[in-house]
């Protein structure tokens, strides 16, 4: 019989719907087809999948792919996903997966070209999505430093429609480690702010944005703490052509990282 919501494996999946549970555990939930299909192609990251019969019959590639990495695939109620979900139209996956965290150092020792550093950013819609835009533009790491959200957190995960499974995922307390680290591994240290003293097209104009870079971007609400901005090596504003008063993180993130891909490229 398919498992129901009072079933013991769900129930204690339904727990790392809290964060507590997710930082004891080192587990995260991950929902839908998309998701799962990224996570699947982590080895050694799901450790279970949850699916209604319906949704392993219509996903049946995923549930042999799971069982061929030896993951145990469960069937569930249609009222066990609803439990294990927070969207109001559950596609009928859930998969349960490792913590993806990756040491600074070992990160940073990879080589990557693009970073992205989340710095308090607490939104974890915002925070997904510029993981997301992220790796669309190429960024081999993100890192979520400070007070930043949890990347485990739901919304989060959904926000980045599978884009947490393809980049280093770091979580780092000291904002000030990282700019340090960053520095010391080759990397410019940028900084996205609306005041900042220096115009993105002219870092661009002036080849600036061909090295190696790491992004600071703060909060949609705060921006930047000033002394993170500061130790910065540059502070850097993306212009406003027209009567905007601003744009929201994610676009200026987007703006901000294709514009190093760019000039990568």
């Amino acid at each position: 019989m398919p498992f129901t919501p009072r079933t013991p494996r769900v129930v204690a999946a339904r727990r790392l719907q809290r964060r507590r549970e997710r930082e004891a555990t080192g587990r995260f939930l991950a929902e839908g087809p998309q998701a799962v299909r990224e996570a699947l192609g982590r080895p050694r990251t799901v450790v279970e999948l949850f699916g209604t019969p319906a949704a392993l019959d219509r996903y049946a590639d995923l549930a042999a792919a799971a069982a061929g990495a030896d993951v145990p695939v469960s069937e569930v109620t249609d009222e066990a996903v609803e439990a294990l979900t927070e969207t109001v139209a559950p596609q009928g996956l859930v998969a349960v997966c490792q913590h993806l965290d990756v040491p600074l150092a070992a990160a940073l020792a990879r080589g990557p070209r693009l970073v992205a550093v989340l710095a308090g950013i607490r939104d974890p819609g915002n925070a997904g999505t510029v993981l997301r835009t992220a790796d669309a533009a190429g960024a081999a790491m993100v890192v979520f430093a400070g007070e930043a959200v949890d990347p485990y957190n739901g919304k989060c995960v959904r926000a980045s429609a599978g884009s947490l499974f393809h980049v280093d995922v770091v979580r780092e307390r000291d904002p000030a480690a990282v700019l340090a680290s960053a520095r010391a591994a080759g990397l410019a240290v940028l900084a996205a702010t609306g005041y900042g003293a220096e115009d993105l097209d002219d870092l661009a104009d002036a080849g600036r944005l061909a090295a190696p870079t790491a992004w600071l971007f703060g909060s949609e609400a705060h921006g930047l703490p000033g002394e993170l901005a500061e130790a910065a090596d540059a502070r850097v504003r993306v212009p406003l052509h027209g009567r905007a008063e601003s744009l929201n993180l994610a676009a200026a993130a987007a703006v901000c990282l294709y514009a190093s891909a760019r000039a990568q490229r």
